[in-house]
């Protein structure tokens, strides 16, 4: 029941972002994060990557205010855990054991994306009036009239945060290491600010690459060829069949992302022989490139860490970006200047008893957590600037 005096609100359900008036969702949305485009969204539903059949039906969260639509949230009804990159198999097993089910879940979140940004795409009308008490109870009443077991919202950016911030409720942290770009101008500029031994060694890497006669050329948009979408596309099956797991994404998918978000798009290839060795796909918001997927078929020195970073640095000082995501994983990239990063998710438990033993966890976790970033923080490879330069 609405408050006395204030505005009501309802929340619906769409079953496909394809039922939301893409005017709706880009008025609400106002961010130029790939992730959050009508386009994107729409293309992991046509190609059949997000389908009930592969465990993510779309949920998507609509908010009205007084019968106007003034916020929308990209949500599935989630019956695995994969492709989230917050890890709550445990939960998962804990639930079983016990007997019960864990899911179906309600997911807030873009899917097979560890990237921070908005969740909650509002107005500003309903954005100053909401709460993080309405919010959360808002999300336990849609949970509930989904059947969803708990609902999950991950990766929120700082004005998420101010609406999801309860002390007793559920809140969990994760660091990545992202890269950031001081004033660059070329991949020198950024090696400058590097320890001479760290830059002689990062120098190293990259010519052992080049003596192993592998070049990169840089596509872009819907100047990609096919046969390098193609031939991307099998390097990018590679990465997973490795590890015996199908991919997330199908050709289908990058083929409608190179038609509805060219302008975002980039892949850069390694050859050797004239033959195409290994790809990456980036995709560029506004300030930041985020460094999505790659893959190879034949392990070469060094070959990963120039494809997807140092390629990736090059590529985000061209285009005058503050900050390159290069995902979720993360020592690896301390050394190469990428810095810590806390990223965050917050977690619905109805069930009391789950609920305070995850509480528990997520307490100990995140004392763990910050102490590895202050560490992270010590490990930085950056020589240290008087303070007149």
């Amino acid at each position: 029941m609405p408050e006395s005096g204030t505005p009501e609100l309802t929340i619906r359900i769409a079953r496909s972002v394809g039922d939301i008036d893409p005017i709706d969702w880009h008025r609400l949305s106002d961010t130029d994060s790939p992730f959050l485009r009508h386009d994107f969204l729409l293309a992991l539903e046509e190609s059949g990557c997000t389908t009930a059949a592969t465990g993510w039906t779309p949920s998507h969260l609509m908010f009205y205010l007084n019968d106007q639509l003034a916020g929308v949230a990209p949500a599935y009804l989630k019956t695995h855990s994969m492709g989230e990159y917050v890890f709550d198999w445990a939960w998962a097993d804990a639930y079983q054991r016990y007997g019960m089910n864990y899911y179906p879940k309600l997911l807030v979140a873009i899917p097979f994306t560890p990237c921070r940004g908005p969740r909650l795409l509002f107005s500003k009308e309903l954005r100053a009036w909401m709460t993080p008490v309405r919010m959360h109870q808002g999300l336990d009443s849609v949970t509930e009239e989904l059947g969803a077991h708990s609902w999950h919202l991950l990766f929120p950016d700082a004005n998420d945060q101010e609406l999801l911030a309860m002390e007793e409720e559920l809140h969990r942290i994760g660091c990545q290491f992202h890269w950031y770009n001081h004033g660059y101008k070329t991949f020198d500029d950024f090696l400058a600010r590097l320890t001479s031994r760290k830059r002689k060694s990062i120098r190293k890497e990259r010519r052992q690459v080049a003596d192993q006669g592998i070049s990169f050329r840089r596509y872009s948009g819907r100047d990609i060829p096919d046969h390098v979408l193609s031939a991307f596309y099998v390097f990018y099956q590679a990465t997973y069949l490795k590890r015996g797991q199908r991919p997330y994404l199908n050709s289908d998918f990058f083929h409608q992302l190179r038609e509805t978000q060219p302008e975002q798009l980039h892949i850069i290839m390694a050859a050797r022989d004239e033959q195409m060795i290994a790809g990456a796909l980036f995709l560029q918001g506004e300030d930041t490139l985020y460094g999505r997927y790659w893959g190879c078929l034949e392990e070469f020195d060094h070959l990963h860490f120039e494809t997807c970073y140092y390629q990736g640095i090059e590529l985000a000082i061209e285009q005058a970006l503050t900050r390159f995501d290069a995902g979720a994983q993360g020592e690896h990239k301390l050394v190469r200047g990428f810095e810590p990063v806390i990223t965050h998710s917050w977690h619905g438990i109805p069930h009391p008893g789950f609920r305070e033993a995850i509480a528990r966890f997520i307490e100990e976790e995140a004392e763990h957590v910050m102490a590895y970033a202050e560490d992270a923080l010590d490990a930085l490879p950056f020589r240290q600037v008087e303070p007149d330069q």
